[in-house]
């Protein structure tokens, strides 16, 4: 039987609408806040930007290029510098993210009105490829370390419940994404988190103490950019990874979706959306953004490229921020 494929134009009903959007939410939910864990800010503000980015992105590209603007990797590092070092801090990082984002819309006029052909020489193909491959790669050692596979500062010995739970999530996503049927053969990573949510129950690892003792309602962290040109002049050469990362990113959805994202919209108008999307989280406490590989992955494994349920998962990382 022929796969279903939902158009990026098309509206599904809207019973169907909200777990494909949930399935996004969570496909991008553990990256995007491992992200700001890292730098040890507070999520709720990272998941609101997020959410916030993405809708006007999706407005920036006129629904014409689906793609969800989850938190950046590339600026972990420098951040970290800056967060770390004396007289400085987060509120200075965000004054860089602020800049590098200003950066991304420079980039945007300029192949505006220049054409993409400059970008070939700057950041070969070659190079682009190999610079999404390791943002990938280089988390892959974090997520079998997650999963129990590895051993770490974390995890000091291998728990057969861990890896029990990894393997069962795993299976169900790889599998099902071949063999459910009908509408389950659009949602089969959803299933995957819900049925290893519940193995994870059956084998006593759920822990609901933190969700018990937090308020119900929160408004999230927000806070000013402070500039500086030290940390100015740390975070801005990550720009470059980031569009490395954003061409190679609309190359692969181009492929997916079946149009060639680069000429409609344009990449001007994707990384427009792109830079606007990090200045804005920049000025408001958050993290950049970045179109994510995670949610790409999802359209290829389902069929399901609509912007109406990216843009459903943007509008509940916004809720669940509060």
């Amino acid at each position: 039987m022929k796969k279903r494929i939902i158009q990026i134009d098309e509206k599904p009903p809207f019973l169907e609408a909200v777990p494909l959007s949930i399935q996004h939410l969570f496909a991008m939910f553990s990256a995007s806040v491992l992200v700001p864990n890292l730098l040890g800010i507070n999520p709720a503000v990272v998941l609101f930007m997020n959410g916030v980015g993405t809708l006007l992105y999706i407005l920036i590209t006129k629904g014409r290029a689906p793609a969800f603007l989850g938190s950046s990797f590339a600026f972990i590092a420098p951040a970290g510098i800056i967060i770390a070092a004396k007289g400085l801090g987060y509120q200075y990082a965000l004054g860089g993210f602020v800049v590098s984002g200003a950066a991304l819309c420079a980039v945007a006029l300029i192949i505006k009105y220049f054409g993409t052909k400059w970008i070939d020489v700057i950041l070969p193909p070659a190079a682009m490829g190999s610079v999404v491959a390791l943002i990938g790669l280089e988390l892959s050692g974090t997520a079998a370390s997650m999963g129990g596979l590895i051993l770490s500062g974390t995890y000091t010995q291998i728990d057969p419940k861990k890896v029990a739970v990894f393997t069962i999530t795993l299976c169900v996503a790889v599998f099902g994404s071949v063999l459910f049927k009908k509408f389950l053969s659009v949602i089969p990573i959803l299933i995957a988190i819900i049925t290893g949510y519940i193995a994870s129950a059956f084998l006593g690892i759920v822990n609901l103490d933190a969700v018990k003792s937090a308020p119900v309602f929160a408004i999230p962290n927000f806070q000013p950019a402070k500039f500086d040109l030290t940390a100015i002049s740390i975070i801005l050469p990550a720009t470059l990874v980031v569009v490395s990362e954003h061409i190679g990113h609309q190359i692969v959805t181009g492929k997916i979706v079946g149009r060639d994202i680069i000429k409609d919209p344009g990449l001007d108008k994707t990384l427009l959306g792109d830079g606007l999307s990090t200045m804005l989280s920049g000025f408001c406490g958050s993290v950049p953004t970045t179109t994510y590989g995670e949610n790409i992955g999802v359209m290829a494994m389902t069929g399901v490229y609509s912007v109406w349920v990216i843009g459903g998962a943007a509008v509940l990382s916004i809720l669940i921020s509060f």
